[in-house]
């Protein structure tokens, strides 16, 4: 008898994990309380509370070659870094392309995730829906949950003094859309995240003067990386893992090497945005136009905020700005679940305590994921894919979890690793690195690209695998769920980095002789390493 799966919200984490059950011949029902697919990625004029929404001019910060589903490779023609129309298109794409709308029940809202009378020997969970047009309520039976709902739905909203006396206009960014109305504003942006800075760059094109906020302050990366690659696609390579290693083993700081050279590109000392924290002690600050908006002076950078007046604010450097109009209030978002029972997941400022991100622990029978539920240095869709495609298996029985003690080890340590790496705050609580964490889920699943038998199978592909940027598709390389096109998509990735670019025949193309020059020394090291590593164990 097939097993159902409920699968809560078809956003970017919810849409693999209907895939991820077809593949392992589940029957998903996925409910959904919008009339759309495509989560926060789908944009709307209007702010609906609860409901996620981009900005109308957002831009994704992972590039497509990165954020891809890893069986369904973005189309070449697409930006490098997408539009959130695009985003969404590809979102629809990916959905018919599965034929995975036929599974989704749109306008219903889940409103109580329970155990069922017999959990402890049948794993099945009772599930409470309503529905958002006649307002009818169900009752259903599922053998599993996968919870997709994501973690930038409820503002957090800071209680500075005198904020409530302010009178001015106060907006989040939750429910911010477009420039429309805060021309030639005075405006005040709290908080230097991704979302802070996106709004801050356009707001300041229109603005009266726009002064930020922060703390802290932050390192900025930037999108457009050496020789004009994505940025990501240059930090995340294994060969780059396992330069930091050597360079830790010989006393180095790779930390330094990175602050070093961002501070290349500009003093963050000088534009009063360097921390006292070190690069990889935070989530990434990714903007390339920020440097450029503050050396114009068309955003000001301001210490903390101490109070406000009726009319203005007061910084804690003793500095104060009069005749504000706008309070932007760009600090972020608390999850939670409240469709369930803190028994089964609870969350306390911010902190869950769920195995791989993604598995209660101390449930009889692990039935129940929430997938999507963390902050990638990196991007969220092939780690969310990757939490489907473990979770599933562990609903079939064809992977076992280790015991309740060993997860609740896991957990402790992730999080105390987690402390030590990153500076407290609200938004390191479900901090993850992209590579270490796909390639713990992949060792759990069984799909782990290795690179010893790929050298010794297909030595071609090991050196871009090892040397190259870790796409998803070398999660299909090997194991189960394993696709026949991942190799020619990982050999032709970067082919689909430069077709957007080229829209001006050169008549030359020296990036190609140079690209291949390159692949050759990679597989001379590649190989040679090899090599010595077998002598040596010989």
């Amino acid at each position: 008898m097939t097993k159902e799966v409920a699968v809560i919200g078809s956003g970017a984490s919810g849409l693999t994990a209907i895939k991820c059950c077809v593949d392992e011949g589940l029957h998903p029902v996925c409910f959904e309380r919008t009339d759309h697919i495509g989560g926060l990625w789908y944009y709307t004029e209007e702010a609906t509370d609860g409901q996620a929404c981009v900005m109308k001019s957002t831009i994704i910060n992972t590039s497509k070659e990165m954020m891809t589903y890893s069986d369904f490779p973005i189309p070449k023609e697409y930006p490098i870094y997408m539009h959130n129309k695009y985003v969404l298109k590809y979102f629809n794409q990916y959905a018919d392309n599965f034929d995975l709308r036929k599974y989704i029940t749109f306008k219903t809202e889940v409103v109580s995730v329970r155990r069922s009378s017999d959990f402890k020997t049948s794993g099945q969970w009772s599930i409470t829906t309503k529905d958002l047009t006649t307002g009818e309520a169900k009752e259903h039976l599922f053998d599993a949950v996968m919870v997709c709902t994501g973690h930038h739905a409820d503002k957090n909203i800071p209680d500075f003094p005198g904020l409530k006396d302010f009178e001015g206009k106060i907006i989040h960014s939750h429910d911010y859309k477009h420039t429309k109305g805060y021309e030639d504003k005075r405006i005040v942006l709290i908080g230097i995240g991704n979302s802070g800075v996106d709004a801050a760059v356009e707001l300041s094109r229109v603005a009266s003067q726009l002064y930020l906020s922060t703390r802290r302050g932050s390192w900025v990366f930037s999108r457009v990386a050496e020789h004009g690659l994505p940025g990501d696609m240059t930090g995340l390579r294994r060969s780059t893992r396992a330069f930091g290693a050597v360079l830790s083993f010989f006393g180095g700081n790779l930390n330094e090497i990175i602050a070093k050279k961002l501070n290349e590109r500009f003093d963050h000392a000088k534009f009063s945005l360097q921390p006292k924290h070190p690069p990889l002690a935070q989530h990434p600050t990714i903007h390339d136009e920020f440097p450029n908006r503050i050396i114009s002076g068309s955003i000001v950078i301001k210490p903390n905020i101490k109070r406000f007046t009726k009319t203005g604010v007061e910084f804690e450097d003793g500095t104060f700005e009069d005749d504000i109009d706008v309070v932007f209030l760009a600090t972020g978002y608390k999850f939670g679940f409240p469709f369930m029972d803190k028994s089964i997941v609870e969350v306390k400022n911010n902190k869950v305590e769920l195995y791989k991100f993604m598995f209660p622990p101390d449930l009889e029978k692990h039935t129940l994921a929430c997938i999507g539920f963390v902050q990638p240095l990196g991007a969220i869709m092939p780690i969310s894919e990757q939490q489907s495609r473990l979770f599933t298996r562990v609903v079939k029985g064809d992977v076992v979890l280790p015991s309740r003690q060993e997860m609740w080890d896991n957990i402790r340590m992730k999080l105390d690793a987690m402390q030590k790496q990153f500076v407290h705050s609200p938004r390191h609580t479900i901090e993850v690195d992209y590579l270490n964490f796909m390639d713990e889920l992949s060792k759990l699943n069984g799909n782990y690209p290795y690179l010893g038998k790929l050298m010794l199978t297909d030595p071609k592909l090991a050196a871009v695998v090892f040397f190259g940027p870790v796409t998803p598709y070398q999660y299909r390389i090997m194991g189960p769920g394993k696709w026949s096109g991942a190799r020619e998509a990982i050999l032709t990735q970067m082919k689909r980095i430069d077709y957007p670019l080229a829209t001006r025949p050169l008549g030359f193309s020296e990036t190609n002789r140079r690209r291949s020059s390159f692949w050759k020394l990679c597989l001379i090291i590649l190989a040679t390493a090899m090599v010595f590593k077998y002598l040596k164990r010989s």
